[in-house]
């Protein structure tokens, strides 16, 4: 809560990213507006923003009549629907300088973004507009942060018979803890699945533990799974000559794609000198990158859709849902150096299993890899709803 000092900077400041002024409630449109994105609080101020009602622009005071029908009016579009999820704020009548205004006091909401009507509004200093696809990325990642990831909060439907304790504690726990930890290790399951993050506070599994060890992961996440096509052609329309939906849990995923890669890669001779040597037309090792990539990086939150790969005559296409995240965004992505997990926790366990050998490195073994084989180097295309890869075949 401010204070009325507070307060009364504010009503002297220019208007910023903290400070909007309406001379009535005339402007509906524009004081909810403005209670959107102050709600959003875009800039991270972790600070209420204040919408004086009753002072111009100038900040000069409009001697509007501020009765309880104003305030009640304004406390009232809190609730009425518009607002999803409904902002925390206060309205109050206050005499700062002379001048009697409604202020409208409008916390950061912690579950970002903060839509009306559908649409997200924010504010960069005195602009207020609508939220850019980047803009509305950051929100969500803000309410993210805030909280636990949502690969490591628990699922209120889960249960411990949900996980396959057996496979926890012969493939999964031996991986993820060094053998002279284990072998003083006195905890029960219980607390050696909480240690690792895979259950919550609760007991409930986690989103990693179901992806990992769950018995049934798309009972709980139905887009969970892989879609592989092999057609026979360059085009989606040419006849499909082998499918495949790899359910089950992520390690078993990857391992079946890895071992349909081995399958479908095409090798030749070469023979000459005094080595044979076997070339293929795409390297393993590139491969199993995109596809450990497209597996980790997608967000298995709010979606029913797979991972989908496609494999054509001339190219392969990995296409993964949710866009870049965190530090990676449109601009900076395959940048080295530059790395972010929406995942975390299923990161952490994938690396346990080998699955992930250094973090931060895939795209460029994926780029040495193509280039030693005599590939063209790898095409993505980054949108904030997804990642497409592609990879064409050697010449």
């Amino acid at each position: 809560m401010l204070s009325e000092d507070e307060l009364l900077a504010l009503f002297r400041s220019p208007e910023s990213d903290r400070v909007e002024r309406k001379a009535s409630v005339a402007n509906a449109d524009g004081i909810r507006q403005a209670i959107c994105a102050f709600a959003n609080d875009l800039a991270g101020h972790e600070r209420p923003g204040v919408v004086f009602v009753g002072q111009h622009d100038d900040g000069r005071c409009a001697d509007y009549a501020v009765d309880d029908r104003v305030l009640t009016t304004l406390a009232g579009w809190r609730s009425d629907g518009n607002f999803q999820p409904f902002p925390t704020l206060t309205v109050q009548r206050m005499t700062l300088d002379g001048c009697t205004v409604a202020a409208i006091i409008v916390e950061p909401s912690r579950n970002t973004p903060v839509r009306l009507d559908g649409r997200v509004w924010v504010r960069v200093g005195p602009r207020r507009s609508l939220a850019s696809p980047e803009e509305e990325r950051r929100l969500t990642e803000k309410r993210r942060w805030r909280d636990l990831p949502f690969d490591a909060q628990g699922i209120p439907e889960a249960a411990l018979d949900d996980i396959d304790l057996v496979r926890f504690q012969l493939e999964y726990l031996v991986a993820a803890v060094p053998p002279d930890v284990l072998a003083q290790n006195q905890r029960t399951v219980a607390d050696q699945l909480s240690a690792l993050r895979l259950i919550d506070a609760s007991g409930r599994p986690t989103t990693t533990a179901i992806l990992i060890l769950g018995k049934r992961p798309q009972q709980f996440f139905p887009g969970a799974y892989v879609q592989v096509l092999r057609i026979a052609g360059s085009v989606l329309t040419n006849p499909i000559v082998d499918r495949h939906e790899l359910t089950g849990t992520v390690p078993d995923q990857l391992r079946r794609l890895d071992e349909l890669a081995d399958l479908w890669v095409r090798r030749s001779a070469q023979v000459g000198g005094e080595l044979r040597a076997d070339i293929a037309d795409y390297p393993i090792e590139a491969l199993r990158q995109l596809f450990r990539n497209a597996v980790l990086h997608r967000t298995y939150e709010g979606t029913h859709a797979p991972v989908r790969v496609t494999w054509y005559d001339d190219r392969i296409e990995i296409q993964s849902p949710g866009g870049p995240y965190g530090q990676v965004t449109i601009e900076t992505f395959g940048r080295p150096g530059i790395t972010d997990y929406r995942n975390p926790t299923l990161a952490e366990a994938l690396k346990s299993l080998g699955f992930v050998e250094r973090f931060g490195i895939g795209l460029e073994i994926v780029r040495q890899s193509l280039a030693r084989n005599g590939n063209p180097p790898a095409e993505f295309e980054v949108i904030p709803n997804y990642v497409l890869a592609t990879v064409r075949g050697k010449s």
